[in-house]
């Protein structure tokens, strides 16, 4: 500071006192603030404090543990600390010392409990020295023995608490907690640091602070195993798997418990730290008494049920990331529960009563039964890897979708034509899809909602007294996938001919003739088993050639054919094809976007870029389809 710096070395004189204090220059000075000189009290305060340590500048402590003034306060001994800046500024006036008093805003810690301001005070507390515990602890970060943060961005964290970190001040003058275990010797001052109490323990006092709370909670990965004991507890939990916390005690709990464990076990205290955020309102707002925007969750729970909350909560959230309260999530967690609960009742509706779960015979399969235990497969497998990279959002998705979609919309309805086969292994094969599909959901599902859950899997044949006994579901083996593709065009084609009804004002039952191709022009000629579902769902019938003037419709795979004249006008159908152009036209150019993106080719895994190369050949031949028949009605 320009204005200043001519003044470093020389001294002041500090008013009442009278004492000659040393004139220092340091990068704390705010030349900003105020007249940009700034008085230093190393005793009371932790910035000063380094200062201090800076300047090797005296510390002088001027107040007592109730914070009233000490003996080196001179005349204000005995003053509450307001009552002496009271009398001190009286003294600076009537000394002609003060210039001018301003308002400025402070940065002050206040108390929780009771909103007074805190005094910095100097004493003597106890530390633990942090150097070989940092560094062994950032060591062993960088081996295969590393705890695992998910997110990985948040280990960056704790490197940079234990790259930065100071000697941990680990006494505390609280009521509560575990005692510090050193004695001071009443006539020698020795002082004795030890596990058990001194063997003439009346020459001595044990101190009365107790350690911080972090200090005790960082032992209990391997405390609470019998540590150190080699405990059969010890041996089968030690390290354990995961720890669930928020990201603000990384450096408090986390960090704590890593360079600990590291210390007296010579382990990681778990494999993975899953870090979540925090729970804000609708508006993003932290929920806080102030504003009023805190949810009961006792109040959901009386509305939506435990699970429904449950549920909303693990699947809603991505690891690290603060998550949004929404009432209405929580209500379609709710549907989606009472989607599993009407579904079940229709599989128990459904089952002889005198049925076991160990009479399930998963043969004679439809192409239906085929169908959703090969999507069962993919569920298990995408719902298990998320699971361990702890991807709860991707999980609740992927089982939404299967139990909503793939199972309750499509695979029931395809069941009861089974169901009311008079053949009684077709029969036989449905109930046991059924049953075996629904267990596996509810297995699937039980972490996320274990009441309803474990209430449904009771009311159905089961082999566990509860399906916390149960195993987590592996893929099912000799499940065909060659019919997928046909079981997903058919899916298409029911949803297809369902729209094109509405469209045209048909009745869900009106009758409709159909032909279909695959994407390569080639007449498709389906299983009677198709056919049966397509007659039973969608009401169509089918032909294998079809001639004449038919509407073209573009569906999973190909494309359908239906006669012209069971529907309505032309121009109908040329302003329902023109946007069906409009959209492929939309779904090529970005197909045509993402195939010629350099960065994309070079990082996505091949079997990403080879998915979109077929979606981008399969849009192609939908367009020549839809433009064929748009020239052919517009040149009528």
């Amino acid at each position: 500071d320009e204005r200043y710096n001519k003044l470093i070395g020389k001294n002041v004189i500090l008013p009442i006192v009278g004492k000659l204090i040393p004139i220092i220059g340091d990068e704390h000075a705010d030349m900003e603030k105020g007249t940009g000189v700034v008085k230093i009290t190393p005793a009371h305060d932790p910035n000063d404090f380094e200062v201090g340590n800076r300047h090797n500048l005296e510390r002088i402590v001027v107040m007592d543990e109730t914070a009233h003034m000490n003996e080196n306060a001179l005349n204000y001994k005995g003053l509450d600390r307001f009552e002496a800046r009271e009398k001190l500024i009286e003294e600076l006036k009537e000394k002609d010392l003060l210039i001018s008093i301003e308002k400025i805003t402070h940065s002050v810690g206040h108390s929780e409990r009771t909103g007074v301001m805190v005094e910095p005070y100097l004493s003597e507390q106890w530390f633990v020295k942090m150097s070989d515990l940092a560094h062994n602890l950032l060591e062993n970060q960088k081996t295969d023995n590393k705890v695992n943060f998910y997110p990985a961005r948040c280990e960056k964290v704790l490197e940079n608490w234990m790259n930065d970190c100071h000697d941990w001040c680990i006494s505390r003058q609280l009521w509560w907690g575990h005692r510090i275990p050193a004695w001071y010797n009443k006539n020698t001052g020795e002082i004795l640091v030890s596990e058990e109490d001194p063997t003439d323990l009346e020459n001595w006092v044990q101190d009365e602070d107790v350690l911080d709370t972090w200090f005790s909670s960082a032992l209990w990965p391997f405390a609470t195993l019998g540590w150190p004991e080699d405990t059969s507890d010890y041996e089968r939990y030690y390290p354990t798997s995961t720890l669930v916390t928020g990201y603000d005690i990384i450096f408090f709990w986390v960090a704590r418990m890593a360079f600990q464990a590291r210390h007296f076990t010579h382990h990681r205290p778990f494999k993975d730290v899953l870090i979540h955020g925090l729970i804000r309102d609708a508006e993003g707002r932290k929920m806080s008494k102030s504003l009023g925007n805190g949810i009961d969750p006792m109040d959901v729970i009386d509305e939506y049920g435990v699970d429904a909350l449950r549920f909303f909560l693990t699947t809603n959230s991505t690891p690290g990331q603060d998550m949004r309260y929404i009432n209405d999530k929580v209500e379609a967690s709710w549907n989606f529960i009472n989607k599993l609960w009407n579904a079940s009742r229709f599989v128990l509706m459904n089952l002889p009563e005198d049925m076991n779960y160990s009479d399930i015979e998963l043969t004679n399969l439809s192409e239906a039964d085929t169908w959703i235990l090969a999507k069962l497969n993919e569920t298990i497998k995408h719902v298990t890897e998320n699971n361990e990279k702890y991807e709860f959002a991707l999980v609740g998705n992927e089982l939404y979708s299967f139990v909503w979609d793939d199972f309750c919309s499509w695979y029931i309805e395809m069941s009861k034509a089974s169901l009311s086969s008079e053949d009684l292994s077709v029969v036989k094969a449905a109930e046991s899809t059924l049953l075996y599909t629904l267990t596996t959901i509810l297995k699937l599902l039980s972490p996320f909602m274990p009441f309803v859950t474990e209430e449904i899997y009771l009311s159905l044949p089961h082999e566990k007294e509860s399906i916390c006994l149960e195993s987590w579901p592996s893929e099912l083996t000799g499940i065909k996938t060659d019919n997928l593709n046909e079981m997903d065009m058919l899916i298409s084609m029911i949803q297809k001919v369902r729209e094109v009804k509405r469209l045209n004002n048909l009745k869900p039952n009106a009758p409709l003739t159909l032909m279909a191709k695959d994407l390569n022009g080639n007449i498709i000629v389906p299983k009677e088993g198709i056919k049966a579902m397509l007659l039973k769902m969608a009401k169509t019938s089918w032909e294998d050639n079809i001639e004449g003037d038919l509407t073209v419709e573009t569906v999973k795979g190909g494309t359908i054919y239906i006669p012209s004249g069971e529907l309505l006008d032309k121009e109908t159908e040329i302003a329902k094809l023109t946007l069906e152009k409009e959209r492929l036209e939309k779904e090529i150019n970005r197909g045509k976007g993402i195939l010629s993106n350099a960065g994309f080719l070079a990082k996505a895994p091949e079997a990403k870029v080879q998915a979109e190369k077929n979606k981008l050949a399969d849009y192609e031949k939908q367009f020549e389809a839809v433009c064929a028949r748009l020239n052919l009605l517009q040149n009528k």
